[in-house]
């Protein structure tokens, strides 16, 4: 199951990562400073939302939801069943694994891409196994081996770089993608950029300032 991106655009999952501890990247202390985190979990799909980031480090405009086809911000389980070739498959996997909302949230300055997903579950293990799902067919789509223990992200988490995308990936240039288990939630980032390592360090940014929002459940 993939998630489709902008406008149509056949770029795909999220998630991000990497370079030297958070305070080497730039932006990463900007991005999480004045956050706590929440004690309670989110009781409905805005209040998620609420809890996703509101700009990313390095500073691109963020997308209107609206604008996007379909649009992002509130997602339920038929939403992102939507994504799959067979979504009634799809949304009865989901509700196997507690899926109960998401949210999505893009930004945009061509070519410089990042888009932030972030899904709750009823539990742990559902959460965690949504997670290792993404990382599986984002690196069958993408090419590549994800580094599923990597250094500088907590544990539960799988980095995915991609130097030199294919043609028919539709990624407009390198990438990186990070899926993160998190308690109860799964957070998945992707960042494009024009060179490899300012997608990886936009994406290792992200996806920690990301996490610090969420609560642990």
């Amino acid at each position: 199951m993939r998630r489709q991106l902008l406008g149509g655009t056949a770029v795909v999952l999220l998630l991000v990562l990497t370079t030297g501890c958070g305070d080497a990247v730039p932006g990463a202390a900007t991005a999480a400073a004045g956050t706590s985190r929440p004690a309670v979990l989110p009781a409905t799909a805005d209040d998620l939302g609420d809890l996703v980031l509101a700009d990313v480090p390095s500073g691109l405009p963020r997308v209107p939801d609206a604008d996007l086809d379909p649009p992002a911000g509130a997602k339920t389980v038929q939403d992102v069943a939507g994504y799959a070739e067979d979504p009634g498959r799809e949304a009865q996997v989901l509700a196997d694994y507690g899926y109960r909302w998401g949210w999505e949230r893009f930004w945009k300055d061509a070519p410089d891409l990042t888009s932030v997903f972030v899904d709750q579950f009823t539990g742990v293990s559902g959460a965690a196994a949504y997670a290792a799902d993404l990382a599986r067919n984002d690196t069958e789509y993408y090419g590549g081996s994800p580094d599923r223990d990597p250094d500088d992200l907590p544990a539960g988490c799988s980095l995915l770089t991609v130097d030199a995308p294919a043609a028919d990936t539709g990624l407009g240039g390198p990438a990186a993608f990070v899926w993160c288990a998190h308690g109860p939630f799964t957070v998945a980032v992707a960042a494009v950029a024009p060179d490899p390592e300012a997608a990886l360090a936009e994406a290792h940014a992200a996806t920690l300032a990301q996490l610090e929002l969420l609560p642990r459940g």
